[in-house]
């Protein structure tokens, strides 16, 4: 993704906000120079305060799904031993988006215009690899989300066992980050009259997101 410099985040901090608060991410993988892609849930396991470059990313998707194969091929019977055999980490695309609409000249009461799109998105690009323990990052996923919900679900005996049941079903998988990419379209490139307009016709979400990242 081109990071247009003039829709940069003001800091990081919004970065980081995009990434933790809208966690159904869009993971790209390309095996073989096919890209595949699979919209799954995604949290932040360490870092990311400052930068994420460095940071650790959790996810998880169900093992029917072929995707996961391109970071955990299988090992032959009659090789090498697992360790000595497994490839290198292939990278992988991680898409977080926040709220985004289109917005049409209507908005800027001046002659000639064109409409345009304003949006905020966060791309990092890291190494992939299967995390041993599926039961763990579904666990630590449910309490990130639940913690930003009141009431809040904690599960109960029978839930645990539950998961358990299905965990078999679940492939799990950590991203270390090792490039950080964003861009915060909203409307900064016009005058305050022409970006009040925009913020009066934009949807609530949109809105709020302009609020929050260039405040009137």
């Amino acid at each position: 993704m081109y990071s247009f410099p003039r829709f940069a985040a003001p800091d990081h901090a919004h970065v980081a906000r995009l990434v933790r608060t809208h966690p159904f991410a869009l993971v790209i993988t390309a095996t073989g120079g096919v890209p595949v892609a699979s919209h799954v849930p995604v949290i932040v396991e360490s870092g990311g305060e400052s930068t994420f470059v460095g940071a650790t990313l959790l996810g998880h998707m169900a093992r029917v799904n072929p995707q996961w194969h391109a970071w955990d091929p299988p090992v032959a019977s009659n090789g090498p031993a697992p360790s000595a055999t497994r490839p290198v980490a292939p990278e992988a695309l991680v898409v977080f988006s926040a709220a985004h609409g289109y917005v049409s000249p209507t908005s800027y009461a001046v002659d000639p215009a064109v409409p345009t799109w304003d949006y905020a998105a966060v791309h990092l690009t890291g190494l992939i690899e299967p995390h041993p323990e599926p039961l763990e990052v579904v666990r630590r996923t449910v309490a990130e989300l639940e913690s930003a919900r009141t009431p809040s679900w904690r599960p109960t005996p029978a839930s645990e066992e539950r998961f358990a049941q299905l965990v078999p079903g679940v492939a799990a998988f950590r991203v270390r980050v090792t490039a950080e990419q964003s861009v915060f379209k909203l409307s900064q490139d016009k005058d305050d009259e022409q970006r009040h307009r925009v913020h009066r016709d934009a949807d609530a979400a949109v809105a709020a997101l302009m609020d929050e990242v260039t405040p009137r």
